[in-house]
């Protein structure tokens, strides 16, 4: 089979879906990607994968522009002629499979997460739910990726119940990721977030906690791991980490291709996001047999299992979340060790990447693709 992998960045691809796409490599398909072009597309090329570059803002709702990548979308598909398209993101969900519909192309999109025009209430967020409704209602799957997002969808009656299945996030590799030696006790604790340095992201909230927390453990160490993305409308500026950093509060460690020293050393990984699909950070970081902090919100708390793989906080509350890092502190090194090994043990259970890999071939060879000649002719 001809295979699309449709995404808003070829890093998404390289970094989240490289099980996926192993998996369908080794099984003989044709793989090819459709994605801005960024540093990861040379890495997907070696892997075997073909690359096509894609125009597309990722920003906000914009009718003219969406309606472009609309027609650009046909026009590639029609091009290519894949048999099947799996897409990820907002903009290459929604537009991606109307292009896909109106060529008879089966297309599987993933709803990673809803964006702020979904979240936001008001008139965009019935645009956004118009869009998702006249995208989606055509497929016969639609994957999510924890149990919240995929109510929220089906209770809006923006997909059926048959429709919308769930995924374990992307899958973590439990090799790549195994279980290290929780550190020493004697070590100053550290406590690592890694995400793009975005308000969205709870970074706000982590330096504020960091704060309180070091008023009264000045031992205690607060990481920063993750891009300044300027890009981004609720990114936080060089110049204000730069002043966290100066104040002593947090240590910026930049960006890294490999997370997982980083993890290794940190006693605790933190997420304060404001909602996720399925946060990656803190699945590789349990696999490592890493206690986890994250808000208690759709995609972290199907990660986090309360007070037994980690604690979960009040979203947007620095406080509470200063004082689920004091609780950790207190607990006596062996259960903070047995916390972390209990998130190997949850990731093993539900999280494996095989799994991943196991529904997309199901789907796709329950969604036997329309041969060429017949779709060719639908679409003329």
């Amino acid at each position: 089979m001809q295979i699309l992998l449709s995404v808003n960045a070829a890093w998404n691809i390289w970094n989240f879906r490289r099980p996926v796409v192993e998996a369908l490599i080794a099984d003989g398909h044709r793989v090819t990607v459709l994605a801005p072009r960024d540093d990861s597309v040379t890495k997907l090329e070696n892997l075997g994968c073909r690359f096509l570059p894609l125009d597309m803002s990722v920003k906000g709702l914009n009718p003219l522009q969406d309606l472009k990548l609309f027609h650009r979308f046909k026009r590639i598909f029609r091009t290519e002629q894949p048999d099947v398209i799996l897409s990820y993101t907002i903009k290459n969900n929604i537009f991606g499979a109307m292009a896909a519909s109106k060529l008879n192309i089966p297309f599987i999109p993933n709803v990673t997460g809803l964006g702020t025009a979904f979240l936001s209430g008001g008139v965009l967020q019935k645009i956004a739910e118009s869009l998702y409704r006249k995208a989606f209602s055509p497929l016969s799957t639609i994957f999510f990726q924890n149990e919240d997002d995929r109510g929220l969808f089906i209770d809006r009656r923006l997909v059926t119940r048959d429709q919308a299945q769930l995924l374990p996030g992307s899958g973590i590799d439990l090799e790549r990721f195994a279980a290290t030696e929780f550190p020493g006790e004697s070590e100053a604790p550290i406590f690592l977030m890694i995400a793009r340095l975005l308000r969205d992201k709870g970074v706000l909230e982590f330096v504020e906690a960091a704060r309180q927390v070091k008023s009264t453990h000045p031992r205690a160490r607060f990481q920063l791991l993750g891009a300044v993305d300027a890009a981004n409308r609720t990114a936080i500026d060089a110049a204000t980490v730069r002043s966290w950093q100066e104040e002593g509060v947090i240590e910026y460690l930049g960006t890294s291709e490999d997370v997982r020293p980083y993890i290794a050393a940190a006693h605790c990984v933190v997420l304060p996001s404001y909602r996720e699909g399925a946060p990656r950070t803190l699945i590789e970081a349990a696999a490592m047999a890493r206690p986890l902090i994250a808000t208690d919100v759709p995609g972290c708390r199907t990660v986090v299992d309360r007070d037994v793989t980690g604690y979960l906080c009040e979203v947007r509350n620095a406080s509470d979340l200063a004082e689920r890092i004091e609780s950790f502190l207190t607990l006596p090194q062996a259960d903070k060790a047995a916390m972390g090994q209990a998130g190997r043990a949850k990731m093993a259970a539900e999280f494996d990447q095989s799994l991943v890999v196991k529904a997309y071939r199901d789907v796709m060879d329950a969604q036997r693709p329309t041969p060429n000649n017949e779709r060719n002719a639908k679409s003329a």
